[in-house]
């Protein structure tokens, strides 16, 4: 099936990273799993996604020196294929994977991902382990000239025969564990693996790789590619062959990254579409850094919340919450569920970018049927000012000129519209904070 087809919004869900780090354990996704669907899920969160070293028995056992311990205990079965760590996911025992663990995230009515590091096992390839299903073995699938700088689990995967093979039945074996969507790590921002000199095949070839075993599996699983900034000069590749890139490095609750994203949204301007989502990374709301040796509560104020929630919706980026949902508070969970907001998720709204300077952006947001527009306007700057938007500046002026409200989103509350007697949007905004109207 083309992605297209059955990815028809931008995904929405928790991951384990910005809280647990490597450490993550199968009673505590249940616990995210069990949150998400007594408190997110009517909104339209439903992935949950298992983030790095799923497969590390000792991970975290050395944080004060490594974040991924060289030469670790991995598990990995006779195939160089990685297994969860029975340790930290009981239910993996005996071969058994992520099997129960999917088939308890699916009967909450929600869906489940993994994380993955490009390439093949470096312990694979030094046993020269036996490919399932083929004749070849890993050492000819690998390519140890290609390495990840900062993790140091694996080697990447050569384009030939036997790396196709080591890819398809990967992705099989993630298909027949429940596997909706998978994040591959590693492999995003590649031109750090070019494609001459001593490293052949770069990160480009490998998702090309992954996109076909996933093409061949038999089930639908979102591709998401990580970490960026991903070029977008390449935009066309990635549309081509996954579902979500990075945009940025790892995103986390700092204004500067925060006021950086904007630029980043820039230049990604009009690329969202169906089944195809230049993602802002994860949301880091509420309790983070657990896995990290230092838990604390996300640096964003309110006005950054809302300004962080209100620009990945308005450009079209996933929705992935970073924070403990087990510690969401109620204030916490309405930056996460504001019901106007969160319509413009629905796969058939489009953002743009109308202006941006270095103390104020606007962007707006219009419905594929052409009945409503939403105008954002952000003040990036650190004092308070005044942004307006003269309205017969932008192009809907058939929505307009119907529209007969005018709604605050994040302030609720409505008020009569006429175009005739209202062509000027106003608003005084706090720093780093937001203003969304929606006109329809």
């Amino acid at each position: 099936m083309n992605k297209k087809d059955f990815l028809k919004r931008a995904p929405m869900g928790w991951n384990s990273y910005d809280y647990y780090d490597t450490k993550v354990t199968e009673a505590q996704i249940k616990t995210n799993t069990d949150f998400m669907s007594n408190y997110l899920k009517e909104f339209g969160y439903e992935y949950i996604v298992v983030d790095i070293e799923w497969y590390s028995n000792d991970a975290g056992s050395r944080r004060q020196d490594y974040q991924y311990i060289p030469f670790g205990d991995d598990e990995m079965d006779e195939f160089g294929r990685l297994q969860p760590s029975p340790t930290r996911f009981p239910s993996s025992a005996n071969g058994g994977g992520f099997k129960k663990l999917a088939e308890y995230v699916h009967s909450k009515g929600l869906k489940f991902g993994i994380h993955i590091m490009r390439g093949i096992p470096r312990q694979a390839a030094h046993d020269r382990c036996k490919i399932h299903g083929s004749e070849y073995t890993a050492d000819i699938a690998a390519d140890a000239w290609s390495i990840c700088g900062w993790n140091p689990d694996m080697y990447g995967v050569r384009n030939n025969e036997a790396g196709q093979a080591y890819y398809d039945d990967l992705i099989a074996m993630y298909a027949d564990w429940g596997v909706d969507f998978i994040k591959c790590d590693d492999i995003c921002d590649s031109f750090l693996y070019p494609d001459s000199g001593r490293i052949r095949f770069s990160g480009y070839e490998e998702t090309k790789m992954i996109h076909r075993a996933i093409e061949k599996c038999g089930r639908n699983i979102v591709l998401s590619l990580s970490p960026g900034p991903a070029h977008v000069d390449r935009a066309f590749f990635y549309e081509e062959n996954a579902n979500m890139w990075r945009i940025t490095d790892d995103f986390w609750d700092d204004w500067r990254l925060l006021k950086e994203m904007f630029y980043r949204c820039e230049s990604w301007n009009k690329r969202t579409s169906r089944g195809n989502y230049p993602d802002c990374d994860m949301l880091p709301i509420g309790w983070l850094g657990y896995g990290f040796g230092h838990e604390r509560r996300s640096n964003f104020n309110p006005d950054e919340l809302r300004t962080m929630m209100s620009l990945w919706c308005m450009f079209g980026s996933p929705l992935m919450i970073g924070g403990e949902l087990t510690k969401m508070t109620s204030e916490d969970l309405q930056f996460l569920i504001n019901k106007q907001l969160l319509k413009l998720m629905d796969g058939q709204h489009y953002g743009e970018q109308l202006i941006r300077t270095d103390d104020e952006a606007i962007w707006k947001n219009t419905d594929e049927k052409r009945t409503e527009v939403y105008i954002a306007m952000f003040n990036t700057g650190d004092e308070e000012r005044e942004i307006s938007l003269a309205l017969d500046k932008i192009s809907e002026m058939e929505i307009l000129g119907k529209a007969t409200s005018v709604t605050d989103v994040w302030e609720g509350g409505s008020s009569d519209f006429s175009f005739e007697d209202c062509n000027t949007l106003k608003a005084s905004i706090a720093p780093h904070g937001v203003k969304v109207y929606r006109i329809g």
